[in-house]
């Protein structure tokens, strides 16, 4: 029976172990899988000669445990060994992989940001160019594709026609959408607000902002633990001496006179009790544990040695949008010039009810949350924009207009008949406990930086709100470089270790 239950784990289970050590072996190197299939395979044949051949297949057979120093014998079975080390070597791989497997989950949402077709413009049977979507995977650099107001852009490319404004928060982090013309560059995945553009595609496929990201994600998830490359740095001596040592207990015991089945059943308990099998289940156990409270926390971790090296932290390096801030925009303050504050509110919201613009989605949440109606004369036209679309800006709006700019805020004016009768402040918002997470981040020893995509004022707004000094806040900052520019000035002022 013991031979039934532990035959097809110490052969089928097993085959990976034996396949990946074969595979080693054939490129000269010996790993923890050289180790474990060499006393998963020893202990394993063994047993089935001791019970064929030996005294082990003898009706009535039992085996003995002592924890004294006993000789070995021909009827000693290790089949418990073998199919407990194939056991736990694979638990340990299957925790591993369960955990990578979250974290890769990351990945695939990084990679689905980007769109799945593309408008493309093509030569047609007449003179001008015929649309056609086609799949993003078939555009090709010097294409012409279309993108209308509400669709991500397909790839990386310079706008050809139109104009109109891009929200780039998902690749820059900026959090107000940036406004685009002819000859101005575009990122993939980032999404068209307003106006129709025509892109001439300059990167596709791993070429494109969005891939790179991508792929230093998988390549950070790819990593080992130290302990894991520990191991395979000492395997490549241990496994050899181990093998000598079994080899040298067969002699020994041969020589001292023993039976060859004694001896024999010495050397593959030497193998079987050089099996790394702890190593190989509390290690991916250990990692798994800390990924998963970290998911449970919304801590991403991009790799095994992150884990490890989150003691030392002294310098922690945090984006904004979406961070620290709730990345949607609101409206933060109301100036009037002449009418009341509710009524500008109401109209300026009704002309912003369709937009999707965020700080026309901002304005038209603010007027939805007051319940009082506005009554304006019918045929009215009511302007909602920039400054420059008013004929008149009383001082004091343009005051607020230039104020909310040096703040890194944005406002916008409300007006009719040509004159500007009102202006929206509007900003991100910090999240309720970014304050408190910043403090306790200080009580712990570990210095703030702020690293984000988002222009100069608005970065240093946020900063100041948090408390965080100028020469610890970075603007303007890609996210293929945000890592590069934190550690630079991480290592420019070291914090103070405490403790």
């Amino acid at each position: 029976m013991s031979l039934l239950l532990a035959g097809p784990v110490a052969t089928w289970g097993a085959w990976p172990l034996y396949r990946a050590a074969w595979y080693g072996l054939g490129h000269g190197a010996a790993t923890m899988d050289t180790l474990v299939s060499v006393g998963v395979g020893a202990s394993f044949c063994w047993s089935v000669y001791a019970l064929l051949f030996g005294g082990a297949g003898m009706t009535g057979m039992k085996m003995s445990f002592a924890f004294t120093f006993g000789q070995a014998s021909a009827d000693t079975l290790y089949l418990e060994a073998a199919a407990g080390v194939t056991v736990a070597v694979l638990a340990g791989r299957y925790l591993e992989a369960r955990a990578r497997d979250r974290s890769g989950l990351a990945l695939s949402a990084l990679a689905a940001l980007g769109a799945k077709t593309a408008a493309v413009l093509r030569d047609g049977p007449g003179p001008e160019l015929t649309e056609r979507r086609i799949p993003v995977e078939e555009l090709a650099a010097g294409d012409l594709f279309v993108v209308r107001p509400g669709e991500k852009i397909a790839t990386d490319g310079i706008v050809a026609e139109g104009s109109s404004a891009v929200d780039a928060s998902v690749v820059t982090g900026e959090s107000m959408p940036a406004e685009v013309g002819p000859g101005d560059p575009v990122t993939g995945a980032t999404v068209n607000m307003s106006g129709r553009l025509v892109v001439r595609a300059t990167e596709v496929g791993a070429g494109t902002l969005l891939a790179q990201i991508t792929r230093l994600v998988s390549q950070a998830q790819a990593t080992k633990a130290s302990a894991q490359r520990l191991a395979d740095r000492i395997a490549a001596v241990f496994v050899p001496c181990v093998i000598a040592i079994a080899v040298a207990t067969l002699g020994f015991w041969l020589g001292a006179g023993l039976p060859a089945a004694s001896a024999w059943s010495a050397a593959v308990a030497v193998l079987v009790v050089a099996c790394p099998c702890v190593l190989g289940l509390a290690t991916p156990t250990a990692l798994l544990a800390a990924v998963g409270r970290g998911a449970e926390l919304g801590i991403l971790v991009s790799s095994a040695q992150a884990i490890e090296t989150g003691g030392r932290i002294r310098v922690m390096a945090l984006d904004k949008t979406g961070t620290l801030t709730t990345g949607t925009m609101t409206v933060l303050d109301v100036i009037t010039e002449g009418t009341a504050e509710d009524d500008a509110l109401r109209l300026a919201g009704a002309v912003e009810d369709a937009s999707e613009h965020p700080v026309g989605q901002a304005v038209a949440r603010a007027a939805a949350a007051r319940r009082r109606g506005a009554r304006h004369r019918r045929g009215r036209e009511i302007t909602v924009g920039r400054p420059d679309l008013f004929a008149a800006v009383p001082a004091s709006l343009r005051q607020a207009v230039e104020a909310a700019g040096a703040r890194g805020q944005t406002a916008v004016l409300a007006g009719w008949d040509g004159r500007a009768r009102a202006a929206f402040v509007v900003a991100g918002q910090l999240k309720p406990h970014a304050a408190e997470a910043v403090t306790r981040l200080r009580r712990l020893g570990i210095r703030p930086l702020l690293v984000s995509g988002d222009h100069e004022p608005a970065v240093r707004s946020v900063a100041a709100e948090l408390g965080i000094a100028a020469p610890d806040v970075l603007a303007g900052v890609k996210p293929d470089g945000k890592v590069e520019a934190a550690g630079g000035r991480g290592r420019g002022r070291p914090g103070r270790r405490r403790g």
